[in-house]
């Protein structure tokens, strides 16, 4: 497909979109106060321009990018925003308007700075050194924040961020390129054991190591989910560089043994896993239990076509803003909002595997499919959180829930995609890649 009409598609796409955005936010204001339509005017005005200037630096800075990508993610963004505007108009939703304008902006700043994704495998161990210490500097004393029982967050002054955010996409760099020269090395299998061929004993190093920085994080910030998402990204980007299904046992086995240690040290643990089996129980449907029991009351009574934007009460259920919007949305656009926001996610993870798939380097295809596999774990486990899937872990929705260290980051991830798939379509010489990765030697 041409570069042109690639982008005239994402432009008609994009359109489409912000309609769909703009009818969401309008239904909102106007179920709140017929007054509050004419002053969310600007709200629609500035997502507007944002979306279409993104759109314009496309055009410039990668023309064969994903055409879908953009406009994928503006749906859920302004989907996300409306919900959340739509349980605070006056503190939440202007902060969530600047957090989108700051992240489509980060989103053009990658494409412009990151012209050849393949430069950045030639820092992977500082960015691995920096995720790493990324990830565990809420742990550092004084800037570190302790908020919901797990200790996530670092404080400076009047702002708050979590750094394990931004330490996701370094460590997913890190693995990738890593991954990438070593593929070969790992994947040797030296015994075979009860059907299946597993590498030497000192293959298993690195997994190890993932395993005692995962188990850190859970100990010492006391978050199973993002302990959790950090070690299934590695083992499953092990699995896709090596094809040994020996690796994904064994981390499956090891991450099994810390969770046992953590359900048994940790009492927030145990009450979590507790409201997953009983969350109905008269002891806890109103103690620990009455968010998850108001979330699957929100979602029932959405039922098919949901209440209607803004004739809901999600107000009811603590939080809703953050780890819950999923929720809001399934009460008040019911069954067939909430499997349109779910497609939504499934084809933007089915373009990352694309650009993955359709990338003619090692490293490149590593780096694709470890971005959008660590966006579509992060998905799963906070959707199956809400509809008690999975035991509650607090771990945003990509795109919709409140916050602005999520939104930022996932849009880099976004960009770096768009620029992969760009690379991918533009440049079908793979000699050139041998080149960039030897700092122009062949």
């Amino acid at each position: 497909m041409q570069a042109t009409a690639r982008r005239n598609i994402e432009l008609s796409l994009l359109i489409l979109a912000l309609i769909v955005g703009a009818g969401a936010m309008a239904l909102v204001a106007l179920a709140r106060d017929s007054e509050d339509v004419v002053e969310i005017a600007p709200y629609l005005v500035v997502l507007s321009v944002v979306y279409v200037a993104a759109h314009i630096a496309m055009r410039k800075l990668a023309k064969q990018g994903d055409h879908m990508i953009l406009p994928l993610t503006a749906v859920l963004n302004i989907l996300g925003l409306s919900a959340v505007y739509r349980l605070d108009a006056s503190q939440y939703g202007p902060s969530q308007l600047t957090w989108t304008i700051l992240g489509v902006a980060l989103f053009v700043g990658t494409l412009a700075v990151v012209r050849d994704f393949r430069i950045l495998a030639r820092f992977k161990y500082i960015l691995g050194f920096v995720g790493v210490g990324l990830l565990l500097l809420p742990l550092a004393p004084g800037i570190g924040a302790t908020i919901n029982g797990a200790r996530l967050w670092v404080r400076a002054g009047p702002l708050s961020f979590q750094p394990g955010e931004l330490a996701k996409l370094c460590l997913v760099i890190f693995f990738a390129a890593y991954l990438a020269e070593r593929k070969e090395l790992l994947a040797i299998a030296s015994r075979r054991v009860a059907g299946l061929h597993f590498p030497d004993i000192k293959h298993f190093g690195p997994l190890l190591v993932m395993w005692g920085i995962s188990l850190s994080v859970m100990f010492f910030e006391k978050d199973l989910g993002s302990s959790l998402l950090f070690f299934s990204i590695f083992i499953v980007m092990l699995y896709m560089a090596t094809a040994r299904i020996a690796y994904v046992v064994v981390g499956g086995g090891l991450f099994a043994v810390g969770a046992m240690i953590g359900y048994t040290v940790f009492t927030h643990v145990q009450d979590r896993v507790s409201v997953w089996f009983n969350v109905f129980d008269p002891k806890l449907v109103n103690d620990e239990g009455f968010q998850l029991a108001q979330s699957l009351f929100a979602l029932a009574t959405g039922g098919l076509f949901g209440t209607g934007l803004g004739q809901g009460q999600p107000q009811r259920i603590p939080e809703a803003h953050t780890d819950f919007i999923f929720s809001v949305i399934g009460e008040e656009l019911g069954l067939v909002g909430t499997t349109a926001v779910l497609l939504c996610f499934i084809l933007l993870i089915a373009r990352g595997l694309r650009a993955a798939l359709q990338s003619r380097d090692d490293f490149g295809q590593l780096l694709a499919a470890g971005l959008i596999s660590i966006f579509a774990l992060q998905s799963f486990i906070i959707l199956g959180g809400v509809t008690r899937l999975l035991p509650l872990t607090g771990i945003t929705l990509p795109f919709m829930s409140y916050g602005g260290s999520s939104l930022l980051s996932n849009y880099i991830l976004m960009a770096l995609l768009v620029r992969i798939s760009d690379q991918t379509t533009s440049e079908p010489d793979p000699a050139h890649t041998a080149e960039i990765l030897v700092g122009g030697r062949r």
